[in-house]
């Protein structure tokens, strides 16, 4: 029997659904710093937005947010952060987005601070990420891919297939702030809570002096000009797989087929940066919930925001067995 237009396109849109949802990440932040951090997340342009933008996450807590298929953008830990009794506005140390609330808004981290960036879903059908230091450094930061199994196969895509070798954890696990050369060193506002007065962050060479060979602009623009300088193997040599400079892309960009999830570890312990196997910090921060504006962001393979993502999938495949 034929079907009619109409009962094709409902069809097509439950198939749609499906594919989108099984294509989706999860993204579970921990937090191992002994201080609350407060992550901030920014989608790239023309991505969807995630369902949060910043939020507090005590220590020891983790909080799981989902992203939708072919999402791109980065997070950031925010430190030493506060909302000024008088004007009421929210403000951290280091990485503040300037929306002036916990809640980032479409808005990025101020350097320095350390970036975790993605690309899901790109060229190939392989997610890109890596940890970058190009706007400098605030805290440890460690990403494992999760679930993969050495991630690069994707489904007998040849090319997913040939970047398997560079499925795997990257970031940078040291403190660099107590080393930071002194004339890229942020310290401590004296008013800072719980800074103590000393390093809190670490600059990078553009930042600190604007120059077009430290920014990779002007005639330094490309790859042939713009090499590593002394302050950028600063970085590099204290973190070989985190980007250091513009152009530090081949030792520093990372892949997996697409449709995984990833742990993403604010002050990853050293047991945790083996690079290889799961992040047991990750696996184990899994009891603590963290609430925004009444609505509950997941934590472990049983929150709800995984729910909400397995119930979708759920729907859709039904819908679509129901119209063939």
């Amino acid at each position: 029997m034929a079907r009619s237009p109409a009962h094709v396109a409902l069809c097509s849109l439950a198939l749609l659904l499906l594919l989108t949802a099984a294509r989706s990440a999860t993204f579970t932040l921990t937090n191992n710093c002994g201080y609350t951090v407060w992550p901030g997340l920014l989608s790239g342009a023309g991505t969807a937005p995630l369902p949060t933008t910043g939020f507090a996450l005590a220590r020891g807590a983790s909080a799981a947010v989902d992203a939708p298929a072919g999402w791109s953008g980065r997070m950031w830990a925010r430190t030493l952060c506060a909302t000024d009794g008088a004007t009421g506005r929210f403000a951290c140390a280091t990485g503040d987005c300037g929306s002036g609330g916990v809640q980032c808004g479409g808005a990025g981290a101020a350097p320095p601070a350390t970036l975790a960036e993605f690309t899901l879903d790109g060229s190939g059908g392989l997610d890109f990420f890596d940890v970058s230091l190009v706007d400098g450094y605030n805290v440890p930061m460690l990403i494992v891919p999760q679930g993969a199994g050495g991630g690069g196969g994707g489904g007998g895509n040849g090319s997913a297939g040939a970047e398997s070798s560079k499925c795997m954890a990257t970031g940078c696990l040291v403190d660099l702030n107590g080393a930071c050369p002194a004339d890229l060193r942020v310290m401590a506002a004296s008013s800072s809570g719980g800074g103590g007065g000393g390093a809190v962050a670490c600059r990078s060479a553009c930042e600190a002096f604007g120059t077009p060979q430290y920014c990779c602009s002007g005639a330094y623009g490309n790859p042939s000009t713009c090499r590593p300088s002394t302050y950028s193997q600063f970085f590099k040599n204290a973190c070989p797989r985190a980007y250091s400079y513009a152009y530090d892309d081949s030792t520093s960009t990372f892949t997996c087929a697409t449709g995984i999830g990833y742990a993403i570890t604010f002050c990853p312990s050293t047991t945790s940066g083996k690079y290889s196997g799961e992040n047991p910090q990750a696996a184990s921060a899994t009891s603590s919930m963290v609430y925004l504006g009444g609505e509950q962001l997941a934590t472990g393979a049983s929150a709800t925001a995984t729910r909400a993502s397995q119930l979708l999938v759920a729907a859709a495949a039904a819908a679509a067995v129901a119209l063939l």
